[in-house]
Protein backbone atom coordinates (compact mmCIF):
# COMPACT_ATOMS: atom_id res chain seq x y z
CA UNK A 1 0.00 0.00 0.00
CA UNK A 2 2.92 2.36 0.09
CA UNK A 3 2.68 2.57 -3.47
CA UNK A 4 -0.60 4.57 -3.21
CA UNK A 5 0.63 7.92 -2.98
CA UNK A 6 2.48 8.35 -6.03
CA UNK A 7 0.22 6.83 -7.89
CA UNK A 8 -2.50 9.38 -6.95
CA UNK A 9 -0.36 11.87 -7.49
CA UNK A 10 0.17 10.33 -10.79
CA UNK A 11 -3.65 10.95 -11.56
CA UNK A 12 -3.50 14.36 -10.56
CA UNK A 13 -0.49 15.42 -12.57
CA UNK A 14 -2.03 13.54 -15.54
CA UNK A 15 -5.16 15.53 -14.80
CA UNK A 16 -3.90 18.54 -14.89
CA UNK A 17 -1.34 18.14 -17.77
CA UNK A 18 -4.96 17.09 -19.92
CA UNK A 19 -6.69 20.08 -18.82
CA UNK A 20 -3.72 22.47 -19.72
CA UNK A 21 -3.26 20.17 -23.20
CA UNK A 22 -6.81 21.18 -23.58
CA UNK A 23 -7.24 24.83 -22.84
CA UNK A 24 -4.34 25.71 -24.98
CA UNK A 25 -5.21 23.57 -27.96
CA UNK A 26 -8.49 25.34 -27.82
CA UNK A 27 -6.55 29.04 -27.64
CA UNK A 28 -4.78 27.81 -30.69
CA UNK A 29 -7.84 26.37 -32.84
CA UNK A 30 -9.59 29.38 -31.31
CA UNK A 31 -9.34 31.58 -34.70
CA UNK A 32 -10.53 28.47 -36.65
CA UNK A 33 -13.64 27.08 -34.39
CA UNK A 34 -14.76 30.78 -33.78
CA UNK A 35 -16.04 31.51 -37.60
CA UNK A 36 -16.97 27.58 -37.80
CA UNK A 37 -19.18 28.05 -34.74
CA UNK A 38 -20.54 31.39 -36.11
CA UNK A 39 -21.40 30.34 -39.10
CA UNK A 40 -23.41 26.91 -37.79
CA UNK A 41 -25.15 29.23 -34.90
CA UNK A 42 -26.08 32.14 -37.31
CA UNK A 43 -30.18 30.92 -37.80
CA UNK A 44 -30.05 27.87 -36.58
CA UNK A 45 -30.39 26.46 -40.16
CA UNK A 46 -32.01 22.52 -39.69
CA UNK A 47 -28.79 21.15 -41.19
CA UNK A 48 -26.87 22.88 -38.62
CA UNK A 49 -27.73 23.00 -35.39
CA UNK A 50 -27.24 18.99 -35.11
CA UNK A 51 -23.43 19.80 -35.27
CA UNK A 52 -23.51 22.09 -32.43
CA UNK A 53 -25.65 19.51 -30.71
CA UNK A 54 -22.90 17.08 -30.89
CA UNK A 55 -20.93 18.77 -27.95
CA UNK A 56 -23.27 18.30 -25.87
CA UNK A 57 -22.78 13.97 -24.52
CA UNK A 58 -19.29 15.30 -24.61
CA UNK A 59 -19.68 17.96 -22.16
CA UNK A 60 -22.00 15.54 -20.25
CA UNK A 61 -19.96 12.78 -20.16
CA UNK A 62 -16.79 15.31 -19.01
CA UNK A 63 -18.34 16.21 -16.62
CA UNK A 64 -20.05 12.71 -14.79
CA UNK A 65 -16.28 11.28 -15.71
CA UNK A 66 -15.00 14.48 -13.14
CA UNK A 67 -17.51 13.68 -10.23
CA UNK A 68 -17.21 10.08 -10.31
CA UNK A 69 -13.85 9.84 -10.23
CA UNK A 70 -13.61 10.86 -6.22
CA UNK A 71 -15.21 7.59 -6.32
CA UNK A 72 -12.53 5.34 -7.69
CA UNK A 73 -10.95 2.80 -5.28
CA UNK A 74 -7.09 3.77 -4.28
CA UNK A 75 -4.20 1.82 -6.60
CA UNK A 76 -1.97 -0.73 -5.92
CA UNK A 77 0.35 -0.28 -9.01
CA UNK A 78 -0.14 1.50 -12.52
CA UNK A 79 1.34 2.01 -15.85
CA UNK A 80 3.76 4.32 -16.43
CA UNK A 81 3.22 7.95 -16.75
CA UNK A 82 4.97 8.06 -20.47
CA UNK A 83 2.18 5.25 -21.18
CA UNK A 84 -0.81 7.30 -19.64
CA UNK A 85 0.63 10.26 -21.48
CA UNK A 86 0.37 8.70 -24.90
CA UNK A 87 -3.23 8.13 -24.48
CA UNK A 88 -4.31 11.17 -23.23
CA UNK A 89 -2.59 12.81 -26.04
CA UNK A 90 -3.78 10.24 -28.79
CA UNK A 91 -7.40 10.49 -27.01
CA UNK A 92 -7.29 14.43 -27.25
CA UNK A 93 -5.93 14.91 -30.58
CA UNK A 94 -8.52 12.55 -31.83
CA UNK A 95 -11.25 14.62 -30.28
CA UNK A 96 -10.48 18.17 -31.71
CA UNK A 97 -9.74 16.14 -35.36
CA UNK A 98 -13.03 15.51 -34.92
CA UNK A 99 -14.52 18.72 -33.83
CA UNK A 100 -12.29 21.40 -35.60
CA UNK A 101 -12.99 22.00 -39.74
CA UNK A 102 -9.52 21.62 -41.12
CA UNK A 103 -8.30 22.89 -44.40
CA UNK A 104 -7.36 20.43 -47.16
CA UNK A 105 -9.86 17.68 -44.72
CA UNK A 106 -13.21 19.46 -45.05
CA UNK A 107 -14.63 17.20 -48.00
CA UNK A 108 -17.83 15.15 -46.83
CA UNK A 109 -17.49 11.60 -46.82
CA UNK A 110 -21.47 11.73 -46.09
CA UNK A 111 -24.20 13.99 -47.14
CA UNK A 112 -24.74 16.90 -45.48
CA UNK A 113 -28.61 15.37 -44.79
CA UNK A 114 -30.15 15.79 -41.75
CA UNK A 115 -31.66 12.37 -41.19
CA UNK A 116 -27.56 11.32 -41.23
CA UNK A 117 -27.08 14.09 -38.37
CA UNK A 118 -29.73 12.68 -36.22
CA UNK A 119 -28.21 9.29 -36.71
CA UNK A 120 -25.14 10.52 -35.34
CA UNK A 121 -26.73 12.18 -32.45
CA UNK A 122 -28.31 9.15 -31.91
CA UNK A 123 -25.12 7.01 -31.61
CA UNK A 124 -23.26 9.39 -29.69
CA UNK A 125 -26.51 9.51 -27.14
CA UNK A 126 -26.35 5.74 -27.30
CA UNK A 127 -22.50 5.69 -26.19
CA UNK A 128 -22.83 8.18 -23.25
CA UNK A 129 -25.78 6.01 -22.13
CA UNK A 130 -23.81 2.61 -21.98
CA UNK A 131 -20.50 4.87 -20.70
CA UNK A 132 -22.09 6.05 -17.93
CA UNK A 133 -24.29 2.57 -17.05
CA UNK A 134 -20.45 0.85 -17.37
CA UNK A 135 -19.16 3.31 -15.05
CA UNK A 136 -21.49 2.76 -12.88
CA UNK A 137 -20.98 -1.22 -12.85
CA UNK A 138 -16.97 -1.05 -12.15
CA UNK A 139 -17.91 1.11 -9.33
CA UNK A 140 -15.08 1.61 -7.29
CA UNK A 141 -12.80 -0.69 -9.87
CA UNK A 142 -12.62 2.01 -12.57
CA UNK A 143 -9.86 4.04 -13.04
CA UNK A 144 -8.55 6.53 -16.08
CA UNK A 145 -5.34 5.26 -16.03
CA UNK A 146 -4.36 1.07 -16.63
CA UNK A 147 -4.51 0.23 -12.73
CA UNK A 148 -4.95 -2.61 -10.16
CA UNK A 149 -6.86 -1.26 -7.49
CA UNK A 150 -7.14 -2.22 -3.80
CA UNK A 151 -9.17 -5.49 -3.18
CA UNK A 152 -9.63 -5.20 -7.42
CA UNK A 153 -12.59 -6.99 -8.47
CA UNK A 154 -12.65 -8.70 -11.95
CA UNK A 155 -16.50 -7.47 -13.23
CA UNK A 156 -18.55 -9.50 -15.37
CA UNK A 157 -22.23 -7.95 -14.65
CA UNK A 158 -24.31 -5.23 -16.41
CA UNK A 159 -22.42 -4.62 -20.21
CA UNK A 160 -19.81 -6.68 -19.16
CA UNK A 161 -21.52 -9.77 -19.77
CA UNK A 162 -21.05 -8.83 -23.23
CA UNK A 163 -18.18 -6.89 -23.40
CA UNK A 164 -14.30 -6.92 -21.97
CA UNK A 165 -13.96 -2.92 -22.36
CA UNK A 166 -17.84 -1.17 -22.53
CA UNK A 167 -16.51 1.84 -21.64
CA UNK A 168 -13.75 1.80 -24.46
CA UNK A 169 -16.53 0.86 -26.86
CA UNK A 170 -19.22 3.49 -25.85
CA UNK A 171 -16.12 6.26 -26.14
CA UNK A 172 -15.77 4.91 -29.99
CA UNK A 173 -19.48 5.06 -29.91
CA UNK A 174 -19.56 8.68 -29.31
CA UNK A 175 -16.78 9.53 -31.73
CA UNK A 176 -18.71 7.86 -34.72
CA UNK A 177 -21.35 9.63 -33.67
CA UNK A 178 -19.81 12.89 -33.74
CA UNK A 179 -17.92 11.87 -36.91
CA UNK A 180 -20.92 11.36 -38.68
CA UNK A 181 -22.89 14.43 -37.71
CA UNK A 182 -19.94 16.75 -38.99
CA UNK A 183 -19.40 14.43 -41.99
CA UNK A 184 -16.13 15.82 -43.16
CA UNK A 185 -12.75 13.94 -43.66
CA UNK A 186 -11.21 15.95 -40.79
CA UNK A 187 -13.78 13.80 -38.87
CA UNK A 188 -13.18 10.77 -39.92
CA UNK A 189 -9.79 10.60 -39.38
CA UNK A 190 -10.03 12.01 -35.64
CA UNK A 191 -12.07 8.66 -35.67
CA UNK A 192 -9.53 6.97 -37.09
CA UNK A 193 -7.04 8.46 -34.34
CA UNK A 194 -9.44 7.18 -31.66
CA UNK A 195 -9.50 3.57 -32.79
CA UNK A 196 -5.99 3.72 -32.73
CA UNK A 197 -5.66 4.75 -28.99
CA UNK A 198 -8.43 2.60 -27.49
CA UNK A 199 -7.25 -0.68 -29.64
CA UNK A 200 -3.96 0.14 -28.30
CA UNK A 201 -5.13 0.64 -24.34
CA UNK A 202 -7.57 -1.85 -24.73
CA UNK A 203 -4.29 -4.15 -25.85
CA UNK A 204 -2.28 -2.95 -22.49
CA UNK A 205 -5.59 -3.53 -20.46
CA UNK A 206 -5.74 -7.20 -21.21
CA UNK A 207 -2.49 -7.62 -20.34
CA UNK A 208 -3.08 -6.00 -16.96
CA UNK A 209 -5.69 -8.20 -15.91
CA UNK A 210 -4.21 -11.07 -17.20
CA UNK A 211 -1.41 -10.64 -15.20
CA UNK A 212 -4.17 -9.58 -11.90
CA UNK A 213 -6.50 -12.58 -12.46
CA UNK A 214 -4.78 -15.16 -14.48
CA UNK A 215 -7.06 -18.16 -15.42
CA UNK A 216 -10.09 -16.57 -13.95
CA UNK A 217 -9.24 -13.52 -16.44
CA UNK A 218 -8.34 -16.13 -19.54
CA UNK A 219 -11.81 -17.49 -19.17
CA UNK A 220 -13.51 -14.63 -19.00
CA UNK A 221 -11.60 -13.42 -22.72
CA UNK A 222 -13.28 -16.44 -23.78
CA UNK A 223 -16.43 -16.09 -23.51
CA UNK A 224 -16.73 -12.49 -24.33
CA UNK A 225 -15.59 -10.29 -26.90
CA UNK A 226 -13.49 -7.01 -26.45
CA UNK A 227 -15.14 -4.30 -27.48
CA UNK A 228 -18.26 -5.38 -30.13
CA UNK A 229 -19.96 -8.20 -29.42
CA UNK A 230 -19.39 -11.84 -31.59
CA UNK A 231 -17.28 -9.39 -33.76
CA UNK A 232 -14.18 -8.16 -31.75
Amino acid sequence: MADQPPVKSSNQAVRYAAMAGALVGALLARPVIKPWIDAHASGLQPKSWPVLAAFVPWIIFSIYWEIEAKNSAPAISSESKLSRGVHVVLANAALLLMIVPIRGLNQRFLPDALIVKLIGLALESAGLALAIWARRVLGRNWSGEITIKADHELVRSGPYRLVRHPIYTALLAMCAGTAIVSGEMHALAGLALAIVAFLRKTRLEEANLFNAFGEKYRDYREETSALVPRVY
